[in-house]
């Protein structure tokens, strides 16, 4: 009945950029964001499908998203 309003989310666009960390041997896709100058990876939410990536690529405004594997 009720829809909930997606809330825009932010990241840290200066010293952190949008990854999609993937393994090869599972399949398993985690997407978060990766900090440039330590290498830390910051996981965000469990991707599933191409609809999962979708939403979540809507809610922190990213275009594009890099796969590490």
């Amino acid at each position: 009945m009720f829809l909930k309003k997606k809330e825009k989310k932010t990241y840290d666009r200066e010293n952190q950029r949008p990854v999609l960390r993937c393994s090869i041997c599972t399949g398993e896709q985690i997407a978060g964001f990766k900090n440039i100058h330590t290498g830390k990876f910051e996981e965000v939410r469990f991707i599933r499908n191409n609809k999962e990536l979708d939403e979540f690529m809507e809610e922190y405004h990213i275009s594009t998203i890099t796969k590490e594997y």
